[in-house]
């Protein structure tokens, strides 16, 4: 017979993470995805579950019209209609993948 000890501590794990620039923040108020994403915290979204519905919708609304969303790409051209496209399939992709991660940002 033997003794077995064992100490553990369970800590958070990043299972996704980007970045975005802020300039793209005009874009994404428009396409209804600027609270889930930047402000995710002051709308009660605490699981990647909550954001689904919002950047399925907000996917949708940048995919139907590329050209009306274009056209608010940052005259400096740090950030692009295509990076904030390619963030929110990304993101979206996560949270339906671990539906029950917390959602954490960093402003």
């Amino acid at each position: 017979m033997s003794l077995d000890l064992y100490l553990e501590v369970v800590q958070p794990v990043a299972v996704f993470d980007r970045n975005i620039t802020h300039n793209l923040v005009p874009m994404a108020k428009e396409a209804g995805v600027y609270r889930a994403l930047w402000r995710p915290d002051e709308e009660g979204y605490e699981k990647a579950s909550q954001l689904i519905p919002v950047l399925k919708a907000g996917l949708a609304r940048l995919e139907a019209e590329p050209e009306r969303f274009r056209a608010l790409n940052p005259p400096n051209r740090w950030g692009s209609y295509e990076g904030l496209v390619a963030f929110v399939r990304a993101t979206l992709a996560a949270c339906e993948e671990y539906p029950e991660a917390a959602v954490r940002v960093s402003r």
